[in-house]
């Protein structure tokens, strides 16, 4: 059927261009779109409930860092520097803020616009590939996650926490690590059902927040726990992030950016597919 004929009744219509398989079948080279949708629908939010994922590692800053920190007093970064408490989890909390505000976005928000806004759905019948709403998402997650890094990089700075000129780039490290979870958290958020299983994500949120080398050391644990806990991913942002403030530098800064960038490339090709799957197929 030429493009000019008029199909007659009953007869299938061939899907848009656009669909039939290859790169223009998942990627438009339009994210920015889903990025200014969530923009807009964000103006009706509460700022209330955006604000208060910044306030939660600054409590916790000024509890433990501040308060607990009058009684634990220097922590060793490495054989030969020692750091004050409050410097030693400042990096770690500003790492979880990161992770904290990308994946709220990328999990919660998109079960929602998947399982009951059926927002997707419209996308995918415009231009728009799986990849443009994925890449979308995602970087809608990241200014979220941005949003917090900044406000409590201020704190730090002005708590005298930064001891290295290259805490400036503990900003970019901190995109990093909120493209990881997002890119991640869409990805395993696309396959849950009930908000039942949301609470799995807490699950495993908890015990990364905890046992990340975020509140003391990971060497006063058994060998194979700290082979256990080296395969979070919190460990290596809050490493990364911890390096970068203190100024203790080492070549297994590498191996953490590497992990992310894996991190990014499995959740962006896993959301890809299921989106896919699940609106195109």
């Amino acid at each position: 059927m030429s493009a000019t004929t008029t199909p007659s009744v009953g007869e299938p219509v061939e899907p848009a261009e656009t669909r039939r398989g290859g790169v223009r079948a998942l990627w438009a080279g339009n994210p920015w779109a889903v990025v200014q949708r969530g923009l807009i629908a964000a103006r009706s939010s509460s700022w209330v409930v955006i604000l208060s994922g910044f306030f939660e590692p600054v409590f916790y800053l000024l509890s433990m860092g501040l308060g607990l920190g009058k009684l634990v007093g220097d922590v060793q970064v490495s054989s030969t520097v020692s750091v004050p408490y409050a410097a030693y989890i400042a990096p770690a909390l500003l790492a979880v803020s990161a992770m904290n505000g990308a994946i709220y976005d990328s999990t919660w928000n998109v079960f929602f616009k998947l399982n009951y806004g059926k927002l997707y759905e419209g996308m995918l019948a415009t231009s728009l590939g799986p990849l443009d709403v994925a890449l979308g998402e995602i970087l809608y997650a990241l200014l979220r996650g941005l949003l917090y890094a900044c406000g409590f990089m201020v704190i730090m700075q002005i708590a005298g926490l930064n001891l290295a000129p290259t805490a400036i780039l503990a900003l970019p490290a901190v995109l990093l690590i909120a493209f990881g979870f997002a890119s991640l958290g869409m990805a395993v958020t696309s396959y849950m059902k009930t908000f039942q299983h949301m609470d799995w994500i807490n699950i495993v949120l908890l015990p990364m927040f905890l046992f990340s080398a975020t509140l003391y050391p990971i060497s006063i644990y058994p060998q194979w726990i700290q082979s256990v806990i080296m395969a979070f991913p919190l460990w290596h942002g809050v490493e990364l992030i911890r390096s970068l403030t203190t100024g203790v530098y080492s070549t297994a800064m590498v191996w953490h950016i590497l992990y992310f960038v894996v991190m990014i490339g499995v959740g962006l090709v896993f959301t890809t597919k299921r989106l896919r799957a699940l609106f195109l197929d």
